[in-house]
């Protein structure tokens, strides 16, 4: 009792200097915060741009890939953070989506001109690492280097002082104006380039970084469209958290009973590793991989840590510089692996118990022992209250992508017959997260020591489909517009079909009948009366859902849903 004022001013100090550094010293300011997320945004265009004029070049696309994960993860990062912020939020919002999606498209296209026989759909990673560079005719030998001049030229459409004539240039290829003398594949690179520039110029308006001074034909044009877009837009089960709460309350339960049993003094070891395998989990298997991963992070930690202790001596400097590395690292890779997270927390611990002379093996000993104690009660209390097993958890998630990707579908084609209901590119996003969310819930399935090899392989062939089903609807989203002379009557009822087929998938999923048809195949080409720019946009939404029609039966093949013939 005596030592109880001391403990509670110990604790006063603690929230004092916690609340000054939050809200005094390092306060966040969501424009600030914008800001240096829409840096981080162009620096990561800036490097897709870079990798894809070497692809142009004739280089290996390996770092283009990366380029473009590193970019999907930046816009993914400002998505999660507009939740909560500025005015101009959404509008920031919905460019960046275009843009990511504009320059996915161009890369993409990029890799089809320089590898003609291979049948590219996406950057994702279940694609080959490398496709073969095929041979350039003389007309396209002769236009290439204008590209790779254009591709870096768009790169000083990021900055600040963005040359006007440039970007009016670079617009004109979106109307076809001053198109190369090439082939198809090569002036459809030049289309999505002005595409490109039209998403960027449209993101530098949400930002407010541009004056409408004195604009060129293409530019005024380009404005007019972004601000007309901007005006048109409007804005009985057990609830998750219940269980969660149920299983955490339990498995801490009994995690403090052996706990205690094990080690009187660190007991609450083990009733903090239940807590945190809970965190961001749902299903029995996303907690066990998520508890073996800190398991083994552990063990890597104890091992380091008392390899450190050795070497350091009694330097209580030294060891309190790796402590402070130790936190670093553990922040800093919490968002990369687990693993390494977990390593780095019990590294700080040990270099602690070394500034407190107090670290022993038998201290690290006693902390394995305790994490591995939580892990096991929280798997124990996850598999017995209210049990969510990893099929059904991947299965509803997997429902919800099909249903997102019905949604982006039906809205993209309202689109083009020129209905104004829904935003399209916010439910391009919303199937985005569902995609994420189902690749965190299919993470035991797909784990290098997951003992179901078939299963694991089935699992990544359909997470690839669906990448490449969502990389379509995405830039069907981005580049449907009202086409005047009214849509294609085959591409409305291709449109149709594939609903119905995503409607039938998600049906066989949820233990319903249901059977995919097989239609005479998306016409590559819609005919009949209309202006060029009609046919061109009608053009490009029947490649995309060519392409996702295609995905949509590798599916059904995967899955093993029946399909028949159309008749």
């Amino acid at each position: 009792m005596a030592q109880l004022p001391a403990l509670f001013a110990a604790v006063a100090v603690a929230f004092a200097g916690s609340a000054v550094t939050r809200f005094a010293v390092l306060r966040p300011r969501p424009e600030r915060t914008l800001a240096r997320l829409r840096r981080a945004f162009h620096v990561r265009l800036v490097f897709v741009l870079d990798a894809l004029a070497e692809v142009a070049e004739g280089d290996a696309a390996d770092d283009l890939r990366r380029a473009a994960a590193r970019l999907h993860a930046s816009a993914l990062m400002i998505q999660n953070r507009l939740g909560a912020g500025t005015a101009d939020a959404a509008a920031i919002q919905r460019r960046v989506a275009e843009a990511e999606t504009a320059v996915e498209r161009l890369a993409v296209l990029v890799l089809r001109f320089r590898s003609p026989g291979t049948d590219l759909d996406s950057l994702t990673r279940h694609l080959p690492a490398r496709e073969p560079t095929g041979a350039v005719d003389e007309r396209d030998a002769v236009v290439l280097p204008r590209l790779v001049a254009e591709l870096r030229a768009v790169r000083g459409a990021l900055g600040s002082a963005s040359p006007v004539e440039v970007r009016d240039r670079l617009l004109g290829y979106r109307d076809d104006e001053d198109l190369p003398d090439a082939s198809p594949a090569l002036q459809d690179v030049f289309r999505s380039l002005g595409d490109f520039a039209f998403a960027l110029f449209g993101l530098r308006l949400a930002a407010g970084d541009d004056s409408p001074a004195a604009d060129p034909p293409e530019t005024a044009q380009a404005r007019a469209e972004l601000q007309a877009q901007d005006r048109g837009l409007a804005t009985a089960r057990i609830r998750p958290t219940t269980r969660t709460a149920l299983q955490v309350s339990i498995g801490s339960a009994l995690a403090i009973a052996g706990g205690e049993l094990l080690s009187p003094e660190r007991w609450y070891w083990a009733v903090f590793t239940c807590w945190v395998v809970f965190i961001s989990t749902t299903s029995t298997g996303e907690i066990l991989v998520r508890g073996y991963r800190r398991l083994l992070g552990t063990l890597a930690g104890v091992a380091t840590g008392l390899a450190l202790a050795a070497l350091i001596g009694d330097d209580p400097w030294l060891a309190f510089a790796l402590a402070i590395g130790s936190v670093f690292g553990m922040y800093y890779t919490s968002a990369v692996s687990y693993t390494l997270m977990s390593f780095f927390v019990t590294t700080m611990i040990g270099m602690l118990y070394t500034l407190l002379h107090v670290l022993t093996p038998g201290v690290l000993v006693v902390r394995i022992e305790e994490t591995a104690l939580g892990i096991v009660a929280g798997l124990v209390a996850a598999a017995l209250v209210l049990p969510v097993r990893t099929r059904d958890r991947t299965n509803q998630q997997l429902r919800t992508v099909l249903d997102r990707l019905r949604s982006a579908l039906a809205t993209s084609v309202a689109r083009l017959s020129g209905s104004a209901d829904g935003d399209r590119l916010a439910s391009a996003r919303a199937l985005d997260t569902a995609l994420d969310a189902l690749r965190l819930s299919v993470q035991p399935l797909i784990t290098p020591v997951a003992p179901m090899r078939s299963r694991r392989r089935t699992t990544r062939s359909v997470l690839g489909l669906l990448e490449t089903a969502a990389f379509h609807v995405r830039s069907l989203a981005a580049t449907a517009e009202p086409v005047p002379s009214g849509v294609d009557s085959r591409l409305a009822a291709e449109a149709t079909r594939i609903d119905h087929n995503l409607e039938a998938l998600a049906s066989r999923v949820s233990g319903s009948d249901g059977v995919l048809a097989r239609g005479a195949g998306v016409p590559a080409l819609a005919g009949g009366p209309g202006r060029p720019a009609d046919t061109h946009t009608t053009r490009r939404a029947l490649r995309h859902l060519r392409r996702l029609d295609e995905n949509v039966l590798a599916l059904a093949r995967e899955l093993g849903v029946p399909v028949c013939e159309q008749p």
